[in-house]
């Protein structure tokens, strides 16, 4: 296996740990911190503006420095950040919180080019293998974070969830350590040849947009729901915290461990069949959602919403791909990323209002009308796409 792509996905475990605790923990801390109960769900929110806002600089800074020491600094902040989160639930501090959190989700806007870094250590035809290698260090993360976050939860006698922080910052600084190995894809070391177009001519290219668009509604459907089901499930309806790490963790195993085999299905059917198969799968989890709020509706929900943004997210980043040169790749990932987290970020904002003032069934309903368009958008230019 290639060595970058084996290290970038060990750092994906580790550097991916931090985001679902901020949302296992997020809307339940702020429950407690927020001054108002629309509020809760602020800390996940600003975790994805944090994304949104980095995706820019991140390309930027790394265009600079490399990939390495781009993510290496990343990484320290990240533990900075976890650090002043202890503090934040010690003084009762809500906007420092928050605040930890938007810097988190800075440091996730590096962690979301390591699947790029990977894609440009390998050879063209092995792309989306790379890709889905790196997202399976996701798998990893689904159990680490929560189940740290769980059990050291009271570890510090300053207040429940501080200890919970320090073992994220731990994580951090050990995914600083690893990734001090990697080596600079070979394409940041020498002089892109060949004219370098325009970027508002990359950005109007039909499957160039088709493939933001399918990120884009990948991950903001994915993070509206999301980011909702902890304040559903451990505020509203009652269930254990136990219960609700239960059914997140599920969500974020079923996010990543198809990455196992979505490779080979987008190589043996095609990049179509297999982003309109993930379509169909979120479908199936707002039908669940309004169908009932047992816990097992939740779980299964949970789950067909996390393995239908793989198909789609990881079909969308391989389709982005192929739609630049090595010379426009900062930009073109830099606009692609700014527009999925831009996204996301807006989702996770709303999401806290609307589950409090319409509800769970009214907030996975309004994610249909997305889900049609883009299978629409697919459909159509699904000859462009399998090309």
């Amino acid at each position: 296996m290639n060595r970058n792509v084996l290290l970038l996905s060990c750092s994906m475990a580790l550097g991916m740990s931090t985001a679902p605790v901020i949302v296992l923990l997020g809307g339940i801390v702020g429950v407690a911190l927020a001054p108002y109960p629309s509020l809760s769900t602020l800390p996940v929110a600003m975790l994805v503006v944090g994304v949104a806002l980095f995706t820019v600089p991140a390309a930027l800074i790394m265009r600079v420095t490399g990939r390495r020491l781009g993510f290496m600094a990343a990484s320290l902040v990240a533990a900075l950040a976890c650090i002043a989160g202890i503090y934040a639930i010690h003084s009762q501090s809500f906007a420092l919180f928050c605040s930890v959190a938007f810097f988190v989700g800075g440091n996730m806007a590096f962690v979301q080019q390591y699947r790029f870094a990977a894609a440009e250590s390998v050879e063209p035809v092995r792309v989306s293998r790379a890709v889905s290698i790196v997202l399976l260090g996701g798998v990893v993360a689904a159990f680490l974070g929560p189940e740290l976050a769980k059990n050291t939860r009271e570890m510090l006698p300053i207040g429940l969830y501080s200890g919970s922080f320090a073992s994220l910052a731990f994580l951090n600084l050990v995914n600083c350590f690893v990734l001090y190995f990697l080596r600079d894809p070979q394409v940041m070391e020498t002089v892109d040849k060949g004219d370098e177009r325009p970027l508002r001519v990359v950005v109007r290219q039909p499957v160039y947009l088709t493939a933001v668009m399918a990120a884009l509604v990948a991950y903001g459907v994915m993070s509206f729901v999301m980011t909702a089901t902890p304040v559903s499930m451990h505020v509203m309806d009652d269930f254990s915290i136990e219960a609700t790490a239960w059914v997140i963790q599920s969500h974020v195993m079923a996010m990543f461990i198809p990455s196992l085999f979505t490779g080979f299905l987008i190589s043996r059917y095609g990049l179509t069949r297999v982003m309109l198969s993930g379509i169909v799968l979120m479908t199936v989890c707002v039908a669940l959602a309004l169908v009932d709020r047992r816990f097992l509706n939740y779980w299964a929900g949970l789950v067909l919403l996390g393995a239908g943004w793989n198909f789609l997210f990881i079909g969308g980043t391989i389709l982005l791909t192929r739609c630049y040169s090595p010379a426009e790749r900062f930009k073109a990932q830099a606009v692609n990323d700014f527009a999925v987290f831009g996204f996301q970020a807006l989702a996770s904002l709303s999401a806290g209002t609307v589950i409090f003032m319409a509800g769970w069934e009214v907030l996975n309903g309004l994610n249909l009308p997305l889900l049609l368009i883009i299978f629409g958008v697919i459909w159509k230019l699904r000859e462009q796409i399998d090309k």
